[in-house]
């Protein structure tokens, strides 16, 4: 049994060694599998799964995948005659891949980010199934390497509410995936546990006496806020319903604060703010949708051929159309993920330096980018304003104040974003866990205690 934390930024397994969680080394990826995948063609996903399933599940996936096994056949005979990879490759390895050749492969990140979106058609879902099981199957695989034995039981994480739009829906949507991506490749019991309640039942592991915490999970694709009541007595017990006094949740994490500082901060090097040659201003749609890694329509829109006759039109028109030029090309290779992906590393270099350069030459020879901290934070104003108001509707439903603020998450890491914390606690403890271990353990504990 295990708890998995399939992440939006991250995946990771932890185990029960000696009563306490661990989190395992995965291969090559270490403890952590960055969540990402490249393939050398979208159509050739299905075939790579197939590949991976057992005989028995090959023969129901075959009559559910007919059509797309042919397809994706056909990409690999030719992919092999024209002498390219057809194999997959995950975390920083497809990222790596992606940078290679981004106008070549299909490349995705942070896929758990998508699974709850409006208004997908069931082919659509059938492709995030098998995005969703190929990972899985990638991570299990290396796990029971790991261990030397089968996984058949996990508890897996998910966030509150994957979209904020029709949560019920889009939440239902995203859990039917994720179940019918872990029972495909091998897992035979699966539950779901929220995030931030394993995150708080690792903290609890350590408590002395009955404590209400506030734990706020900033992750990679949503906030997540639960107040618990926790405490050795509540620890022992299997039925923790009551304990939960509340929860709130919205899709702004980690990606949202790496589109934002993308675009406020890099995309003026690409023409936003600039102006047409009348003095207008030029408008900011392209440079949203060219940064909006995390939605599908504007992408496909940024992408698209009619789009591109769009921004050569504006480089004719433009007072600087060098810069305009920037942006066609981020259009023409398919660069969008390499500029937010800067803006990624930017944010967490920040985190331990006070001001840093990004250089971008591979799209400009005289591209580079220097920001400090507070651009960080003048650019995601927003994005704080959100989670401030997910801690205060978490306090709200509960009726109560905390006794302890719980943090946890990878994005919670900056600086920026610790200051902003205790701005809105003055007066309350704040606990810092670890950032990207917190809810892998507690979802090893939820695990042991409802499979044992």
């Amino acid at each position: 049994m295990i708890g998995f934390d399939y992440g939006t930024s991250n995946c990771s397994v932890g185990i029960m060694d000696s009563n306490l969680p661990k989190i395992i080394s995965l291969g090559d990826h270490g403890q952590y599998v960055a969540s990402t995948l490249y393939a050398p063609s979208r159509d050739i996903i299905v075939n790579w799964l197939y590949q991976h399933l057992t005989v028995e599940e090959q023969k129901i996936f075959q009559q559910q995948r007919q059509p797309q096994l042919e397809r994706g056949q056909n990409t690999l005979r030719e992919l092999e005659l024209d002498g390219y990879p057809t194999a997959l490759s995950f975390g920083q390895q497809a990222l790596a891949d992606y940078l290679q050749e981004p106008e070549e492969g299909y490349y995705i990140k942070s896929p758990k980010s998508f699974l709850g979106a409006s208004g997908l058609v069931p082919i659509q879902i059938e492709l995030f199934e098998d995005i969703v099981a190929s990972m899985m199957s990638h991570i299990k695989t290396l796990a029971e390497a790991t261990l030397g034995k089968t996984i058949s039981q996990a508890v897996i994480g998910r966030p509150i509410n994957f979209q904020g739009l029709r949560s019920a829906q889009s939440n239902q949507q995203a859990i039917e995936i994720l179940t019918k991506a872990a029972k495909r490749v091998g897992f035979k019991d699966v539950e779901f546990q929220y995030e931030p309640v394993a995150a708080g039942f690792e903290y609890e592991s350590n408590l002395t006496h009955e404590t209400k915490v506030l734990v706020v999970d900033i992750g990679g694709g949503t906030t997540d806020c639960s107040m618990l009541l926790m405490g050795p007595k509540q620890a022992a017990q299997t039925d923790r319903c009551h304990h939960f006094l509340s929860h709130s949740g919205e899709r702004v994490g980690g990606n949202d604060f790496d589109i934002a500082l993308a675009l406020n901060k890099f995309m003026p090097s690409f023409g936003l703010n600039s102006h047409f040659k009348t003095g207008k201003p030029i408008p900011v749609n392209s440079f949203w949708k060219a940064m909006a890694i995390n939605n599908i329509n504007d992408q496909t829109e940024f992408y698209s051929s009619a789009n591109g006759r769009v921004l050569k039109q504006l480089i004719r028109d433009a007072e600087q159309p060098a810069l305009i030029s920037r942006l066609l090309t981020i259009q023409q290779q398919k660069l969008s993920y390499r500029v937010v992906n800067a803006a990624e590393q930017s944010k967490i270099a920040l985190t331990d330096n006070d001001q840093y350069q990004t250089d971008l030459f591979d799209i400009d020879d005289d591209l580079s980018i220097t920001l400090q901290q507070i651009d960080f934070s003048s650019a995601c104003q927003r994005e704080l304003t959100t989670i401030a108001g997910l801690m205060k509707e978490a306090i709200k439903q509960a009726n109560c104040e905390p006794d302890v603020v719980f943090v946890t998450g990878g994005t919670a890491k900056s600086p920026v974003i610790n200051r902003f914390l205790q701005q809105q606690f003055e007066q309350t403890p704040i606990v810092v866990g670890d950032h990207f271990g917190s809810v892998t353990a507690g979802l090893t504990r939820w695990a042991s205690q409802i499979y044992s």
